[in-house]
C-alpha cells in the first residue's frame, strides 16, 4: 500500500486567448496597480435616492440625529383615548 496520491488536471480547460481569460488579465493589472474595480450597477447621482442620501450624511455630519426607516404615523385624539 503506498500513501501517494494521483494528481490529475480537473474542470474545463483553460483556453489562453478568449474573451474571459482577458477580461481576468486586465482585473488582475487593476489590482496589482492598486486602482479600485468597480463592481455592480452605477449610481445615478441625480436620483431621489442618492440626494436622500446625501442629506442624511449632511444631518449626520452637523450632528444631527438620523433615523432610519419609516415613520410612526402619528395617533389620533380618538386612537390616544382607546389606548
Amino acid at each position: 500500500m503506498s500513501n501517494e496520491t494521483k494528481t490529475t488536471k480537473r474542470g474545463r480547460p483553460v483556453i489562453e486567448n478568449s474573451a474571459r481569460q482577458a477580461k481576468l488579465a486586465t482585473k488582475q493589472a487593476k489590482i496589482a496597480n492598486g486602482e479600485s474595480i468597480s463592481r455592480g450597477r452605477p449610481s445615478n447621482p441625480g436620483s431621489k435616492r442618492q440626494a436622500r442620501l446625501a442629506a442624511q450624511q449632511a444631518r449626520l455630519a452637523a450632528g444631527l440625529e438620523v433615523k432610519v426607516g419609516r415613520p410612526k404615523a402619528a395617533k389620533t385624539a380618538d386612537e390616544a383615548v382607546a389606548a
